[in-house]
């Protein structure tokens, strides 16, 4: 299905708050020509896919009780570049934590990655913008089972003790060299091209400031990796 089409398909279901009370899926207001030209010159390459110019004129988001306002507009709000150089920031949950749609440098949507601050941990949660749809409405109708939930709650500190994730490579297994990329001293690769969702890894092991670069489109991160200095190490550096 497009994401309109799997958007229509859910607007008749109804979910239960956490209160109790039902509710449905409101939907903002589709865009206009102005706005739509607007966001496609801010886009990579002018490019605006038609299946999102669809979506996008018939909603630009929509009203869900069990997450703040998900949009799909909201090109270049997310920040973090060094991460995602081009996103829409699809949702957040009022903690910090958000919903990113990467897209291309040829204006391609693709991937959706759940972006946990706390612990600093990305996983990839949805192949794309119909399948996030879908997981929202799998989240209203069936919360504790759904694939939303599952990686809020649990994937992404299984990540972060390292009991699941797929930062066991390093730099030997990828030449980087041909990209003139300034690399750390020390850093694993994250690569999740043929990964499946639910998969990701720990951004933030090294703590504040650690360097991440992405050297290409392809969802493949270069994350540094500091080593703690023992006492004695930290002592005889201070004598050199």
């Amino acid at each position: 299905m497009t994401p309109r089409e799997q958007l229509e398909s859910i607007l008749t279901n109804q979910y239960e708050s956490e209160d109790g009370d039902l509710y449905k899926i409101e939907l903002l207001d589709g865009m206009m020509d102005i706005e739509i030209e607007n966001l496609r010159n801010q886009l990579p390459t002018n490019n605006l896919p038609k299946e999102i110019e669809d979506l996008l004129r018939f909603c630009k988001g929509f009203e869900f009780c069990s997450l703040e306002e998900i949009r799909f507009d909201t090109f270049g709000n997310f920040g973090f570049e060094e991460m995602f150089p081009y996103s829409i920031q699809l949702a957040g949950d009022g903690f910090g934590n958000f919903w990113i749609l990467d897209i291309d440098s040829q204006g391609n949507w693709n991937s959706v990655y759940y972006v946990c601050h706390d612990p600093a941990v990305i996983v990839k949660h949805s192949e794309n913008l119909s399948e996030f749809i879908k997981h929202v409405d799998e989240f209203g109708l069936n919360k504790d089972q759904s694939n939303l939930h599952i990686i809020h709650e649990k994937i992404v500190m299984e990540i972060w003790d390292e009991k699941v994730g797929i930062m066991e490579k390093n730099e030997k297994d990828y030449d980087f060299k041909k990209r003139h990329i300034k690399l750390p001293e020390m850093f694993l690769i994250a690569d999740l091209t043929n990964e499946p969702i639910k998969t990701g890894f720990a951004w933030g092991k090294s703590g504040p400031n650690t360097k991440i670069i992405r050297p290409s489109d392809k969802p493949i991160w270069i994350v540094e990796k500091r080593v703690k200095q023992g006492f004695l190490s930290r002592l005889l550096g201070r004598k050199k």
